[in-house]
């Protein structure tokens, strides 16, 4: 498909190189060449292409400069010399850019999925649905199977006989409480259905244990308590299917669709102011989560090979792996891919929450990578939810980690339960800060690991899991990316059917012999009501 060149516009076109949505547009011949020479042509172009990216470049120095930050004031004291009242203040402006993020979701996320659940057929839901979910699938068990593979490979927790000692000096951590496969499982579906909407959005269902003394033995017997955290996938399934009821009703629900797509429009201009203050919080997040630690050097001689574990395999699957799927299918680049959502990406990594980043993601993907706002606003909230790569692969690290710290042989049967145990786990975990390793017990139960040793890992957490957030929301836009492609070939391939039957079924003989170039259905030509439009249009229908 190629845009029509203006009439009356005396310029010559010549035809650009297809955007980001496979649509190619025309450009004037005497700009081709700033096209294709890029910010590199003069210094007009330079300005033009600074200001063009100057929330990226600003976002991308905010982080450089907070890790900068970080490491100087902890070289001068970090925490022991600010004081609590000082660190707090110092991290204050990074947890508002938080808090603005997070008032964002509940609306974003509700209003975005009845719109966009409301403005697609049944059929193309289900469809649409369908391939996002074994997308998600997919590029998950990939991630969890390249993450053992690292962790075999070069052995991780090989030579940490006295890792306790080490990590002892970063200070008390909570041990994690064990909890059984079966309960986490069964509060996966209890959130998918939510008691009550009003407190799904604060509150969601999770079992704890208390123990009690039967017949001389201590029993522990499992009680659900309402948690603080947004019960979001409760949420994202209640407004998928409100959408198709509203779509259901017809004239009579498009008022109500109007409105939360208006709702949905107001939100994302609320979205854009926020994102020009995103540099300056994320400054600070990374600063201050950096000041936070004792002592940075000790945890990386400590822990630095299960780090760089978590960290390849992520730089792999994120720059490797899921660009070579994208490019695989839609035969365009990749990285020119990535480049439009390198904000989001930065704001994942100071904010270490892909719910936090949806906002972002969403305004990018649609106006810097060309994907429909029915398939962004549609697929991106599900794989906020259920699309973690990140922490399926830092799962399969950490669990093979803890089994080389204590000794413990792996064999085939015990490999494919942390595989499986890991991709399914990954869909419960949480868009939230460490949220992956609330569900890392769940694999280290599956294999009789024991669960106390998670303690050693979370003193690099803030590290990996904010690499582990920007590996799924990554994912996430790959995922719309794909989905926008594929939406692109369904329609073109459809519309070639209907012509090749109308074709069979009107004669050659009663066309006029002075057809033009083209397809000779698409000729105006009276038709039965006499009207040359309402040939064409009958010939295409």
């Amino acid at each position: 498909m190629v845009a029509d060149p203006p009439k009356g516009d005396p310029k010559e076109y010549a035809a650009a190189e297809p955007t980001a949505n496979g649509v190619s547009a025309l450009v004037p011949l005497e700009d081709l060449g700033s096209a294709k020479g890029g910010c590199c042509g003069s210094g007009d172009q330079v300005r033009r292409c600074l200001r063009a990216n100057l929330l990226v470049l600003l976002t991308v120095v905010a982080v450089v400069a907070g890790v900068a930050l970080g490491l100087g004031v902890s070289g001068a004291g970090g925490a022991l010399a600010l004081g609590p009242a000082r660190l707090e203040a110092f991290a204050f402006p990074g947890e508002l850019l938080l808090r603005l993020l997070k008032m964002i979701i509940l609306p974003l996320v509700v209003c975005s999925l009845i719109g966009g659940a409301a403005s697609l057929d049944p059929s193309a839901l289900g469809r649409l649905g369908a391939w996002a979910l074994l997308f998600f699938l997919v590029t998950t068990l990939l991630a969890s199977a390249l993450g053992v593979g690292l962790a075999l490979a070069l052995q991780p927790g090989a030579a940490f006989a006295a890792i306790n000692s080490s990590v002892g000096a970063t200070g008390s951590v909570e041990e994690a409480p064990s909890k059984e496969v079966l309960d986490s499982f069964l509060d996966l579906v209890r959130n998918i259905f939510p008691s009550n909407l009003v407190s799904a959005a604060f509150r969601s269902y999770a079992t704890s244990y208390k123990e009690r003394l039967f017949n001389g033995t201590q029993v522990k017997v499992p009680m659900g308590v309402e948690v603080e955290g947004m019960n979001i996938l409760g949420l994202v399934v209640f407004a998928i299917i409100f959408g198709v009821a509203l779509r259901k009703l017809g004239p009579e629900g498009e008022l109500l669709i109007r409105f939360f797509n208006s709702f949905n429009d107001a939100t994302m201009v609320l979205v854009s102011w926020i994102m020009w203050y995103a540099p300056v919080g994320i400054l600070f997040l990374v600063a201050g989560k950096i000041v936070e630690m004792e002592d940075v050097g000790m945890l990386f001689a400590s822990l630095g090979k299960y780090t760089l574990c978590c960290l390849l395999g992520h730089a792999i699957h994120g720059l490797l792996v899921l660009p070579f799927i994208y490019f695989f299918f839609t035969r365009k680049n990749p990285y020119r891919f990535l480049w439009g959502i390198v904000t989001p990406l930065a704001t994942a990594f100071g904010t270490s929450s892909s719910s936090a980043t949806l906002p972002l993601m969403m305004k990018c993907v649609e106006e810097k990578n060309g994907v429909a706002k029915h398939i962004s606003r549609f697929i991106l909230p599900i794989g906020a939810t259920v699309n973690m790569d990140g922490a399926a692969l830092f799962q399969c690290v950490a669990a093979v980690f803890i089994a080389q710290l204590n000794q413990r042989s792996l064999d085939f049967v015990k490999i494919i339960t942390i595989l499986v145990t890991a991709t399914a786990s990954s869909v419960g975990a949480a868009g939230i800060p460490a949220g992956g390793v609330l569900t890392l017990a769940i694999i280290l139960e599956a294999i009789s690991l024991p669960v106390h040793d998670i303690s050693l890992i979370l003193a690099v957490d803030w590290l990996v899991d904010r690499s582990c957030t920007v590996l799924n929301v990554e994912g996430d836009a790959f995922g719309a990316g794909l989905l926008q492609n594929y939406v692109d070939r369904t329609e073109s391939r459809s519309s070639v059917p209907e012509l090749i039957h109308v074709k069979s079924e009107a004669p050659l003989a009663a066309l006029p012999d002075h057809t033009e170039e083209g397809n000779p259905l698409l000729k105006r030509c009276p038709g039965p009501a006499g009207d040359a439009d309402t040939c064409e249009k009958e010939s295409v229908m």
